[in-house]
């Protein structure tokens, strides 16, 4: 097993570091079952938003694209995946949780969970929204991007976000773990790749919309606007 541990700064905002840290980590991993959790009271809270706020279009462009080729390594890594979501998985964390095979997240009421890009006026890169529009049942998927609402755990569980919720979810992460890793390594790889492999693949339509349309949204004057007022509120 190889344990993914996020520690970094900002609640595990996935900026250039973290993210850059994670693509190592997950070649590190090899064909070797991941257990991926967080630290403190956050698996995950989103993307970096100081460098969000920082970046122009080439910038943001770069920085969405690695972001989508990391959640998509972590969502076709051959072996089994659990997040062990020990608190917050917001917007891009709470893709990156949905990328890993099961989810188990810590029986904590104040933990939120969901995917609130569209209320701060944010695009789903096209991988991540592909990743989520397969990981949610058919009916929650509108009303969860759509919605853009954050979640405790047991509403998480009822809209398919997480597949279970645990008081002792470090233990019920590790059990489920090594209850996947039991089934041939092999065919546990080749059936996950011929379930998932077109799921990446991004149209030329989804490759002109992310260009054309969503890079401008995420450098705008009025996205700059309300990124800076969030982070005022912090």
């Amino acid at each position: 097993m190889h344990e993914i541990r996020m520690q970094h700064p900002g609640k595990n905002a996935l900026g250039t570091d973290l993210i850059g840290w994670l693509d190592e980590e997950l070649r590190r991993a090899g064909d070797e079952p991941i257990l991926l959790t967080g630290t403190g009271d956050a698996f995950s809270a989103g993307l970096n938003l100081k460098e969000v706020l920082g970046h122009d279009r080439q910038g943001m462009e770069t920085m969405l694209r690695r972001l989508d080729a990391t959640i998509a390594r972590l969502f076709l890594h051959p072996a089994p995946t659990v997040a062990l979501v020990n608190g917050h998985a917001i917007a891009g964390g709470c893709i990156l949780m949905l990328a890993c095979d099961w989810r188990i997240a810590v029986d904590d009421p104040k933990a939120r969970i969901g995917i609130n890009e569209v209320a701060i006026g944010a695009c789903i890169p096209p991988v991540a929204l592909n990743i989520v529009k397969r990981r949610l049942p058919p009916q929650a998927v509108e009303r969860v991007i759509l919605g853009a609402q954050l979640h405790p755990p047991e509403a998480a569980l009822a809209l398919g976000f997480v597949d279970e919720v645990s008081a002792d979810a470090p233990a019920a992460a590790l059990k489920r773990l090594q209850a996947l890793s039991a089934h041939p390594r092999t065919t546990y790889a080749v059936t996950k790749r011929a379930l998932r492999s077109g799921m990446v693949a991004v149209s030329t339509e989804d490759e002109h919309r992310f260009r054309e349309q969503e890079v401008p949204i995420w450098t705008s004057k009025e996205m700059k606007e309300r990124v800076s007022a969030v982070l005022n509120r912090k």
